[in-house]
C-alpha cells in the first residue's frame, strides 16, 4: 500500500478538500490509506476551548460554537443538499465533545486535551470522506483509535507496536480507499491519547512499518524538503534527495517539515518517504532514502525560536560530575523538557531546551537548592548542517551569541535578537 498524509494546510477550507480529491484523481488512489489532520487552524482553537473549559470561562460554549461554524462553513459549501447525512454525522462529533466538556470529572489537564483536541481530526476525516464518497470515490473511514495503541501518556503517548501491528494488518485490505486520522490513538481503557503536536507524520510512518507499505508522501504547501525556513531565510532552495540519516538529524535539531518520530519506523523497513507539493503534486518532492547523498550538497539551517538557555554553576565551586548531570537530566524528563544543546565545563552547565508544558518555574526553585541558576528566555537556537564560514556569518549577523558549538558537520548558535 502506500500512505498519503494531508496536514492541516491541505483541508483549510472547501477548496482545500476539492484540491485533495484532484490530488487523488492525478496520482492515483487505489491500494492508499490517507492520513488526515485537523483543518486549519482547529488544533489551536479547540485548545481555546480547553483553555475556557479550565477557566469555567463564560466563553466556552462561544469558543466551540466557533469550531462548529468553521466546519459548518465547509459543509455548506462542499454539499448542495441540507439533508446530507454528512451534517448529521459532523453534528454527532459536536454532540461527543458537549457530552465530554458536560460530565467530564477529571482534573488531569493533559488527558482532558487529548479528548477535546482530538474531535479536529475525526471531523476533518469524517467531512473528506463523505466528500469522496458524494464525487464517486469509494472510500472507508476508519476510526485509527481501534487501530493504533498506546500507552496512557497523554499528550506524547508510546506506541504499543504489538497490539497496533495484529489490529493493523488483520482488518487494513488491499486494494481500497482508507482515510483516516493523523496525530490520536487509544490507551487500553480507550481513552484518547495524542502522539504530540505534528504528530501526523508519525501516524503515516506507524501505519506504513505495520503494513509493510511501498511508500510514504507527505503532502506540504512547499515544493519538497527544503535546505531551511522560508519564513526565517531568503532564498531557499529544494533538496532533491536525502539519506535517512540525514533527514533525522534535521529532524532532531528541529526541522519542521518532518517530525522526529516518522524517520526511525521507515528507515528499519527501508521505506521510501516523499515529500510533495500538493499545489504542484506532479511534480517531484523530495525522495528521503537509505545510502543516497544530499543533492544538491549545501549548508541546511533550522532555526528554534522561543528557547530558553539554563545555566547552571556549582554553589561551592566543586566541579559539575557524573552524579550531578544525571540528577538535572532527571529532572528534565521529569518536568518534560526537551534539551535541544548541551555545553559543560568543570563548575557550570549549560543547556538550551525547549519548554513545552508551562513549568520551568517549579524547575528552577528545585535546582536552585543545589546550583546557582542563570538564565535566559526566548533565545534562539540556529542549527547549521555542512556548515561553511559564509553560512555562520549569515546566521551571527547583527545578533548576540550566548552559546557557540562546533562539530565535524554541525554549528550550532543560541542568540539573542
Amino acid at each position: 500500500m502506500k500512505l498519503f498524509k494531508f496536514g492541516g494546510a491541505s483541508v483549510k477550507d472547501a477548496d482545500g478538500i476539492k484540491n485533495v480529491f484532484s490530488v487523488l484523481e492525478k496520482v492515483g488512489h487505489e491500494n492508499v490509506l490517507l492520513i488526515i489532520s485537523a483543518m486549519g487552524k482547529t488544533t489551536n482553537a479547540l485548545e481555546v476551548v480547553i483553555q475556557n473549559y479550565f477557566e469555567k470561562s463564560d466563553a466556552l460554549n462561544a469558543s466551540v460554537q466557533e469550531v462548529r461554524k468553521y466546519h459548518n462553513q465547509i459543509l455548506m459549501e462542499l454539499f448542495e443538499e441540507d439533508n446530507h447525512p454528512v451534517f448529521s454525522a459532523v453534528n454527532a462529533h459536536f454532540k461527543e465533545l458537549d457530552y465530554f466538556l458536560n460530565h467530564n470529572k477529571s482534573p488531569n489537564y493533559n488527558f482532558v486535551y487529548d479528548q477535546i483536541v482530538s474531535f479536529g481530526e475525526l471531523i476533518s476525516t469524517t467531512i473528506v470522506s463523505f466528500y469522496f464518497n458524494y464525487r464517486g470515490l469509494k472510500n472507508n473511514w476508519l476510526d485509527v483509535r481501534q487501530f493504533i495503541k498506546t500507552d496512557a501518556t497523554y499528550r506524547d503517548a508510546l506506541v504499543d507496536w504489538e497490539q497496533t501491528q495484529k489490529l493493523i494488518t488483520k482488518q487494513i485490505k488491499k486494494k481500497n480507499l482508507y482515510i483516516t486520522q493523523g496525530f490520536i490513538g487509544s490507551d487500553e481503557n480507550n481513552f484518547t491519547t495524542t502522539l504530540g503536536r505534528e504528530g501526523s507524520d508519525y501516524t503515516a510512518a506507524i501505519f506504513a512499518y505495520c503494513l509493510n507499505a511501498e511508500s510514504v508522501t507527505i503532502w506540504k504547501d512547499v515544493p519538497g524538503v527544503l535546505n531551511a525556513d522560508p519564513r526565517f531565510f531568503e532564498n531557499a532552495i529544494l533538496l532533491n534527495q536525502i539519506s535517512y540519516r540525514e533527514a533525522i538529524e534535521l529532524a532532531f535539531y528541529g526541522a519542521s517539515v518532518i517530525h522526529p518520530k516518522t524517520l526511525q519506523p521507515l528507515q528499519r523497513k527501508e521505506i521510501p518517504l516523499f515529500v510533495k507539493s500538493f499545489l504542484n503534486p506532479m511534480l517531484p518532492g523530495t525522495k528521503v532514502y537509505k545510502h543516497v547523498d544530499l543533492e544538491p550538497h549545501t549548508s541546511c539551517f533550522i532555526v528554534k525560536k522561543n528557547q530558553l538557555l539554563i545555566s547552571l554553576s556549582s554553589i561551592d565551586f566543586s566541579f559539575i560530575m557524573e552524579e550531578n548531570i544525571s540528577e538535572i537530566f532527571a529532572l528534565f524528563h521529569q518536568f518534560k523538557m526537551k534539551v535541544s544543546l548541551i555545553q559543560n565545563s568543570a563548575i557550570s552547565f549549560s543547556v538550551c531546551l525547549e519548554v513545552i508544558f508551562c513549568n520551568f518555574t517549579e524547575l528552577k526553585s528545585i535546582l536552585a537548592k543545589k546550583f546557582k541558576v542563570s538564565y535566559n528566555e526566548n533565545v534562539s537556537l540556529y542549527t547549521i548542517r555542512h556548515f561553511t564560514e559564509k553560512a555562520a556569518q549569515m546566521v551571527e549577523e547583527n545578533k548576540t551569541v550566548l552559546v557557540k558549538q562546533i562539530s565535524r558537520e554541525t554549528m550550532q548558535v543560541v542568540t539573542k535578537e
